[in-house]
C-alpha cells in the first residue's frame, strides 16, 4: 500500500493512505493529550512525527525493543503493547489493527485505540529523566527496567487507559499470581496505571504529575513513600492491593 501524511497543529502522522480517517481522528486525540500534558507538565517535546503501522511485522522491525517487551510481559498486558517511541517518533499500529486486536472484553477496544496517547505520554516523561528511554541503549534500558512502572503508569493514567484496564485487571489477578509493588516490567503497562489511580484518589492529580516527575536518585520504594506523603511502603501496598481488588470486583459485577 502507498504511504502518504497528514498532519496537525502539532503532529505528523506517516501512514497508508487507507487509514487516512483513522489517522485523522487519532492525531485529534493526540492534540487533546498534548494540551493536558502541556497544563500539567509545561515543556513538551516538539515535532514529534506519528509512524502509524498497517501490520505487526512492520512495526516489530522498526522498533526491535517492542516484541521484546511484548514476551516479557505477562499475557494479560501483552495484548496492550502496540507500539514504542523515540526522541522524535511514535510508532503505532493502524487502529483498524488495534480493534481486530482487541478481546470481547468491555474496555479493550477502547484501552488499545488509546495507545498512541499513552506512548507520546510515555515520551513526554521519559523525556524529563535523562537515565530513561528515549533512546534505548543498554543502559537506558535497565533503567526503564526498574522504573517501567512510574513511565508506562503515567502513560496508562494520563492518557485515559487505565479507567478501561479492569476486565483486563480482572485477567492478570486470574491468570498470573500475587503482583509485586510497585510492579514489574511484565506488569507495567498493565498495573502501572493502577498506582497513578489510587495516588489521585488519595492525594489529587497534582501528586499524579510530582510522582511522574520524581527525582530516580532516590529509588523507587523512596520515591513512593514521598507519593504518598511520607506513608510506610508498607502501608502503601496494602491499600494498592485493595485498590486493586475493588477494581477487579466492580469488572466482575460489571461483566
Amino acid at each position: 500500500m502507498a504511504w502518504t501524511e497528514s498532519s496537525s497543529a502539532s503532529f505528523a502522522a506517516r501512514h497508508e493512505e487507507r487509514d487516512a480517517a483513522d489517522v485523522a481522528a487519532l492525531l485529534d486525540q493526540l492534540e487533546g493529550v498534548r494540551e493536558r500534558l502541556g497544563t500539567a507538565f509545561g515543556r513538551l517535546p516538539e515535532e514529534v512525527a506519528i509512524v502509524v503501522h498497517g501490520n505487526w511485522a512492520q512495526l516489530d522491525l522498526a522498533q526491535p525493543v517492542l516484541p521484546v517487551l511484548r514476551r516479557m510481559s505477562t499475557p494479560a498486558a501483552r495484548r496492550y503493547l502496540a507500539g514504542w517511541y523515540t526522541a522524535r517518533e511514535v510508532h503505532v499500529l493502524a487502529p483498524r489493527i488495534l480493534r481486530e486486536r482487541a478481546s470481547n472484553v468491555p474496555g479493550s477496544r477502547e484501552m488499545l485505540l488509546l495507545t498512541p496517547s499513552a506512548l507520546y505520554t510515555q515520551l513526554v516523561v521519559g523525556g524529563l529523566h535523562p537515565r530513561l528511554p528515549p533512546p534505548i541503549r543498554p543502559r537506558s534500558l535497565r533503567a526503564y527496567m526498574r522504573w517501567a512502572w512510574l513511565v508506562a503508569g503515567a502513560g496508562s493514567w494520563f492518557s485515559g487507559q487505565t479507567g478501561c484496564a479492569r476486565p483486563a485487571i480482572v485477567r492478570r489477578m486470574r491468570e498470573s499470581g500475587k503482583p509485586a509493588f510497585p510492579p514489574t516490567l511484565s506488569d507495567a503497562p498493565l498495573l502501572g496505571g493502577t498506582i497513578y489511580d489510587l495516588l489521585v484518589r488519595e492525594e489529587g492529580e497534582k501528586a499524579a504529575v510530582r510522582l511522574a516527575r520524581a527525582p530516580l536518585g532516590d529509588g523507587p520504594h523512596r520515591v513512593l513513600e514521598h507519593a504518598f506523603g511520607e506513608r510506610a511502603l508498607v502501608h502503601t501496598e496494602g491499600t494498592w492491593r485493595a485498590h486493586l481488588t475493588r477494581m477487579a470486583t466492580a469488572a466482575s459485577a460489571a461483566g
